[in-house]
């Protein structure tokens, strides 16, 4: 497919020959659908990622995790050759399915399907039930989601895949477990879980975590090699997410999906939904503390309103250093959606939003965040970085968020990039970056301000040693 520039004028005003055209998309700000989805299996104990598809599909997918998390990352891969795309992928299938049993022992197959077999029209419904009839059973569960590359971004990949996960083990209750909560993130950093993980017990909460990667993605050092990082949600937490006391989902895009994750475990395990957006900034983390008191019938512990109060107090001290400032992010929907309404919250305008996906009702999702109008706020989804990169250099804004792939960016124009989200090749800690509550929005807003004050200091003809 060919897009077209409609501008037929040249640079001197005079008509052009034709319209110039250019590719569809030129380096994407996406990654593909099956990525998302080996996180989401990277997240339940026990569980190997396997891709239906070409061999190629899962090296691309672990350079990009390994490089951002800094662990091994194993996904098995069916590796189609030519015969495969042209008369299906089922013997290949089998195959892998008994080697990967027979090598990793897991407790769980997670199988995600690639654009080649998607393409070609394999159906692995079939495939897995004429296995599991083959084998009578034996080994362990198998569960399937469909992530072609080009019907959806990463996000996308990882949002179905948790449903798929929910559809297939949480079981209805007629009872509840009175102190546990299903926490259902977006794709939040491993420190974002353990924190999620930490203020539940503060109220007085369990929690099910599902995914729950802040281990199997970013473990400890082990004495002795694990073919499967320990870590992750069981499946025997998975089954009994029908039974808990109430979800947190902490997603601003799947709150008008038709289905989510959690809106299935309301409609079919009658489990209450919270529905959140992801809580950066002091407004959105209000949210999240208050259903937390609801859920728990607790008040906000002491020691989560003194991180409250320091976080209001250092607005109050850097509001002079930010105030009237302007960002471009970019990133998955609920992450730039987030750190947009945190940065409108502090004075800093974001005037260029910009998400890879083909997110519905963007512009009106993240007008629901943005305090005051949208009329110098620019929302762009779809969009790959060379239209990212146009577009911020007509806006020029004082700074850039978002992964590393905005270096070029940001060099080009002299302006400091903030690397948040996914993925961050070319720093040390990715994975480790808090944003989440009163804690993680103080680290990100140090982060934003000495973002403009080493700025202001390189730039200035005469330098400052005191700001």
């Amino acid at each position: 497919m060919i897009a077209t520039n409609t501008d037929c004028t040249t640079t001197e005003g005079t008509p052009a020959l034709g319209p110039e055209p250019e590719a569809a998309t030129r380096n994407a700000c996406k990654l593909c659908a099956p990525l998302g989805a080996a996180m989401v299996f990277k997240g339940i104990r026990g569980c190997l990622p396997f891709l239906h598809g070409s061999q190629g599909c899962a090296t691309y997918i672990r350079r990009y995790m390994i490089s951002h998390f800094r662990e091994p990352v194993d996904i098995a891969s069916s590796s189609f050759s030519e015969d495969d795309a042209i008369f299906g992928g089922a013997r290949n299938f089998e195959l892998g399915i008994e080697n990967v049993i027979s090598q990793y022992q897991p407790e769980l197959i997670g199988v995600a399907t690639t654009c080649l077999s998607e393409t070609i029209g394999d159906h692995m419904l079939g495939m897995i039930k004429t296995y599991q009839d083959n084998h009578q059973a034996e080994g362990p569960p198998l569960v399937h989601v469909s992530t072609p590359a080009y019907s959806g971004t990463h996000s996308d990949g990882y949002f179905a895949t948790t449903l798929a996960i929910v559809k297939k083990f949480a079981l209805p209750s007629n009872f509840r477990l009175s102190h546990r909560v299903n926490i259902i993130p977006a794709m939040m950093s491993c420190a974002d879980l353990r924190h999620l993980r930490e203020l539940c017990e503060r109220y007085g909460l369990s929690s099910t975590l599902l995914p729950d990667y802040n281990a199997t993605l970013e473990g400890g050092s082990w004495d002795a090699y694990h073919r499967i990082s320990p870590g992750g949600t069981s499946l025997e937490e998975i089954e009994e997410m029908g039974a808990s006391t109430a979800t947190l989902e902490l997603s601003h895009s799947q709150a008008n999906v038709k289905q989510s994750a959690g809106s299935y475990l309301e409609s079919a395990c009658a489990v209450p939904l919270h529905s959140l957006g992801w809580p950066i900034g002091i407004r959105l983390s209000d949210q999240l503390f208050t259903s937390l008191s609801e859920i728990s019938g607790r008040e906000m512990p002491s020691e989560i309103a003194d991180e409250r109060a320091r976080l209001v107090d250092a607005y109050v001290d850097a509001h002079k250093y930010v105030s009237g400032k302007t960002a471009a992010l970019y990133g998955e929907p609920d992450f730039v959606i987030g750190m947009a309404a945190f940065l409108s919250e502090i004075g800093v305008r974001p005037i260029l939003c910009a998400t890879g996906s083909k997110t519905p009702q963007w512009k009106e999702l993240l007008h629901n965040e943005i305090e005051g109008d949208m009329a110098d706020v620019e929302a762009l989804a779809g969009v790959d970085h060379a239209k990212l990169a146009s577009r911020t250099r007509e806006r020029k804004p004082d700074l850039l968020i978002g992964s590393s792939k905005g270096y070029p960016l940001a060099r080009e124009l002299g302006i400091p990039l903030l690397r948040c989200g996914f993925p961050i090749h070319d720093r040390i800690g990715g994975q480790r970056q808090l944003y989440v509550g009163y804690r993680g929005t103080q680290q990100i807003f140090d982060r934003v301000v000495n973002a403009f004050l080493e700025a202001k200091q390189e730039y200035s003809e005469t330098g400052y040693s005191y700001l």
